[in-house]
């Protein structure tokens, strides 16, 4: 044989020695590769329900009614959320047959957590009035407001809805003014 055609492969000792320097280099990488797919998860997560935040609102706007956004069961928004226009007549402020469905999002990984506080207690829920304005269950004059915290392994984004409406998304990490505990919300819903 020539030693042409002898160089033109690797030894099997050359193999597995790039082998382990390559498994190393992977498990070197798998904790950053892992934070970074939770904050991933938490942004993704904070970000779809911005987007039902702001379509609940805009939905209310363009129908000229109330339009609400309430965990999918009872108050745990971890199982997903959903957007619909009430039927007339009918009670709590959570989706219920006859209620017009508008949007709905999934579970959450179980991982990620979601806590809620906001200022009306009687259930979890927001509901926007034609205006586009927040409105508490019993009264289209009282205003709702509050915040949602996603969070997972550290990573944390925030949701907080004024008085006027306005949601607007935060990372406390980065912003001072973005802080879960405010004197005017006191209650945790999830």
């Amino acid at each position: 044989m020539s030693a042409a055609k002898r160089s033109r492969g690797f030894t099997l000792a050359e193999l597995l020695v790039v082998l382990s320097i390559a498994s190393l280099l992977l498990m070197a990488a798998l904790p950053s590769m892992s934070s970074y797919l939770h904050r991933q998860q938490v942004v993704s997560a904070a970000s779809q329900f911005l987007f039902a935040l702001n379509l609940a609102r805009s939905e209310a706007i363009q129908r000229g009614t109330r339009v609400d956004l309430a965990p999918r069961e009872g108050n745990n928004w971890n199982r997903g959320w959903v957007v619909f226009v009430k039927a007339a007549g009918t009670g709590a402020p959570a989706y219920q047959t006859g209620d017009e469905l508008l949007y709905s999002h999934q579970a959450l990984p179980s991982a990620l957590k979601v806590a809620t506080r906001l200022s009306d207690r009687s259930a979890a829920y927001i509901a926007y009035n034609g205006s586009g304005r927040t409105r508490t269950h019993a009264s289209a004059l009282a205003r709702q407001w509050g915040s949602w915290q996603f969070s997972l392994d550290g990573h944390v984004r925030l949701i907080r809805v004024t008085l006027a409406g306005r949601a607007r998304l935060c990372n406390p990490a980065d912003d001072t003014s973005c802080s879960f505990t405010d004197a005017n919300e006191t209650a945790d819903t999830s």
